[in-house]
């Protein structure tokens, strides 16, 4: 089956889509900041007629047009309209890509005998688009970088076993070179694309390396050269168009319970899980008002999410009523489907414990609910990390190794300059007898890590246990004989 490329491209898509919306006659540019100052961007045609061109400074059109009416560019706007041109495009075929920042491939391969001709294609391509108020250039080819160079510098279809004689005529920047090779191609007289396929390939290569090579092989169909299908945006959203105003508990929950249902399903179906709900209940005053779920685990349970809505849901005012009410998942995960265990039917504590955070952190937050996580690190203060408990997994394990106090806190200083552990001492303004010692256990400075609290050296800790009933976590510095309280154990 013989391949076949459709190449659209929007020359002036930038205008074209402010435009639509409010249609003027005049001449209209788009501007965009480059290099500390205004340019043009795109132009509609009147603007066009008058001589202005991209890439003009915006002071020099203004002073030879003062009228000229301008517009800041959106490039984030121009790429979700290509987008939607995209998804308008697959009534022709199911393949659709982008091509740069104002262009369509159509892979027609297999799809083209459902119009009369393939100029018939082509002229119902441009007559729906110019309905729309959009100016467009088309080429159909055999080649994707032929089809470009038909839709970008001539137009109509190259008929197939004819791709030589259809590009030969055109420049040499119809095989999407850039601007500098252009140049040296045209001081040495290579002007058209029939003159490169003149000049012997081997002189060619070893002028311009493989970029030209490359470029002329994907014309000519000697390298293959795919479309990339843009990939479907799936969007985890649901709305309900209520045809009476509501304002009670009850009937906001059912509402939500039933848009609930839909995410869920498409959640399921992906394999995907939500950390994010985002509510947004529409009134008819015309004012919005947002609920946010966050959750500690992705989820897609309808019985486990809905009761975490309660509490913010009665805190909702409803003002004369509510007539819409939109779900969003606005952060997914994957959560692929787990094989049940036989008798299983209780929950798992992890996820148990999961459901606890989220319906903590749906009061104070979620930030604020903190784990305790190993680190890899002998040294006491190194020994953890504290992270926020809905964005970890407590996937490590706290090492076996010598007992550590429940409370740590800065080195204390006390009296005392022998090894053993004093008998009396004051800490605190309080006075301790020890009555039991254990250690000593050797601690030594991370020689890689310049720490201001280690730079005194290795040290002993001891365990003491006081007769006053404290027991302490204490530490000797050989280097500068010296003891310092650091932690109690409960």
């Amino acid at each position: 089956m013989q391949r076949r490329i459709v190449s659209l491209w929007f020359p002036r898509m930038a205008s074209d889509r402010i435009l639509r919306s409010r249609p003027i006659h005049a001449p209209f540019a788009v501007t965009s900041h480059e290099k500390n100052t205004e340019r043009l961007y795109c132009l509609n045609k009147e603007a066009m007629q008058l001589g202005l061109t991209s890439g003009m400074g915006l002071s020099d059109a203004k002073a030879l047009y003062p009228d000229l009416l301008t517009r800041e560019a959106d490039p984030h706007a121009d790429e979700r309209f290509l987008k939607l041109l995209a998804r308008w495009a697959e009534r022709y075929c199911p393949w659709v890509g982008l091509d740069g920042q104002n262009g369509l491939l159509l892979d027609m391969t297999g799809s083209t005998h459902f119009f009369e001709s393939e100029d018939g294609l082509l002229t119902d391509i441009h007559e729906r688009l110019q309905s729309s108020r959009l100016h467009v250039r088309s080429g159909l080819a055999s080649t994707v970088g032929a089809a470009w160079a038909l839709s970008h510098f001539s137009k109509g279809v190259a008929p197939s076993g004819q791709l030589k004689a259809t590009l030969s005529p055109l420049p040499v920047a119809a095989l999407r070179l850039d601007e500098a090779t252009c140049a040296v191609l045209l001081r040495l007289g290579l002007r058209t694309i029939g003159d490169l396929l003149a000049t012997p390939r081997a002189t060619l290569g070893r002028r311009f390396g493989l970029p030209l090579m490359r470029r002329i092989d994907q014309a000519f169909g000697d390298q293959a050269e795919q479309v990339n299908a843009v990939a479907p945006d799936v969007s985890y959203a649901a709305r309900l168009n209520l045809p009476e105003p509501i304002g009670l508990y009850d009937d906001v929950m059912a509402a939500l319970e039933r848009l609930l249902v839909r995410i869920c399903e498409k959640l399921k179906t992906q394999e995907m899980g939500t950390r994010v709900l985002l509510m947004t209940c529409q009134r008819v005053d015309q004012a919005s008002v947002q609920v946010e779920l966050r959750l500690a685990r992705p989820m897609r349970e309808v019985a486990s999410i809905l009761p975490l809505f309660e509490r913010s849901v009665r805190d909702v005012d409803a003002g004369f009523g509510i007539d819409q009410i939109r779900l969003e998942a606005l952060a997914v995960e994957s959560l692929p489907l787990k094989q049940l265990e036989t008798g299983c039917t209780q929950p798992k504590k992890t996820d148990a414990l999961s459901d606890l955070i989220t319906r903590l952190g749906s009061r104070i937050g979620l930030e604020r609910i903190k784990r305790f996580e190993p680190a890899d690190s002998h040294i006491p203060e190194r020994s953890f990390i504290i992270s926020p408990a809905a964005y970890c997994d407590a996937q490590g394990e706290w090492k076996e190794q010598n007992l550590r106090p429940v409370r740590l806190f800065s080195p204390e200083p006390i009296e005392g300059s022998d090894k053993s552990p004093p008998d009396t001492f004051r800490w605190r303004r309080m006075r301790f007898s020890i009555a039991q010692a254990t250690g000593p256990e050797r601690i030594c400075p991370e020689w890689w890590l310049d720490d201001p609290n280690w730079r005194s050296g290795m040290r002993d800790y001891w365990r003491v246990e006081t007769r006053q009933g404290r027991r302490l976590w204490m530490f000797f510095t050989p280097q500068r004989p010296a003891w310092f309280v650091q932690g109690e154990f409960a």
